[in-house]
């Protein structure tokens, strides 16, 4: 039986631990190095890091990590990440013996140029690529390409757990009501965020079958989305990808 947890870091991140019984874990995007070597106090013992991207809320303390346990970190191929031991790309699978299990890299590029996810265990890592009733900002990638990265999430088993970078899930559901405002299984989603947070609790995981129904940025084809897209701009979308860009920058601009 293996356990996720999420580890609040920094202002708003998560840094995602799996574990099995005996307290063995992979790391993923270690931030800081506190909240790890807390956990590690109470019993945690990592084995192994992961990281999706090179932002520095998400590497900041890998180094550290990686030397204090004298662990492997898998890392997408970026000069930008110098702490890694191990480059993945596409289709790579990275071996996590002491937990019986495995991951295959993703490449899901559009927040940055190099993103990789990270599926196995029923698990999902994604980074900042999408979010709980949102997706990451585009820095270094085309629509197009985060789209596409978007699909490919959105194609995973329906019970899969999505394990986001950062906890916005009651910020972007201001945004979703706004473009969704008819959805019920949105509506369902933000009452369970906002129980979970009043509780003191992460919103996350989500599911990916959850974000299928009521993140806007999955439902770019859904005729409810495609209409307020279209009153919003003024003018019916050439395309899917002219559909998601059109999304993404009234995101970009929106204040609840």
């Amino acid at each position: 039986m293996l356990t996720l947890r999420p580890l609040p870091a920094l202002s708003d991140n998560y840094i995602w631990t799996l574990a099995g019984a005996d307290g063995r874990c992979i790391v993923v995007d270690p931030g800081e190095a506190a909240p790890v070597e807390a956990a590690a106090a109470e019993g945690l013992r990592p084995v192994a890091i992961l990281l999706t991207h090179h932002h520095p809320d998400h590497i900041g303390g890998a180094a550290r990590l990686r030397e204090r346990f004298a662990i492997p970190c898998h890392a997408p191929v970026d000069p930008r990440i110098d702490c890694a031991s191990h480059r993945v790309g596409e289709g790579d699978v990275i071996a996590i013996p002491e937990l019986g299990t495995a991951f295959t890299t993703i490449e899901v590029h559009g927040h940055t140029s190099s993103h990789v996810a990270f599926h196995g265990a029923g698990v999902v890592f994604c980074g900042d690529t999408l979010f709980s009733l949102g997706c990451g900002r585009m820095f270094e990638g085309t629509p197009a390409q985060m789209l596409a990265s978007l699909d490919r999430l959105a194609a995973l088993p329906g019970a899969t757990s999505v394990c986001c970078g950062h906890e916005y899930t009651l910020a972007n559901a201001a945004f979703a009501s706004r473009v969704d405002p008819d959805n019920a299984d949105l509506q369902a989603a933000i009452a369970r965020a906002r129980q979970a947070r009043e509780r003191g609790k992460p919103s996350l995981p989500t599911t990916i079958a959850d974000e299928c129904a009521s993140n806007p940025f999955l439902r770019v084809d859904t005729a409810a989305v495609r209409a307020a897209i279209t009153d919003h701009e003024g003018a019916p979308p050439a395309s899917r990808a002219d559909a998601f860009a059109a999304l993404r920058r009234w995101k970009d601009g929106f204040r609840a």
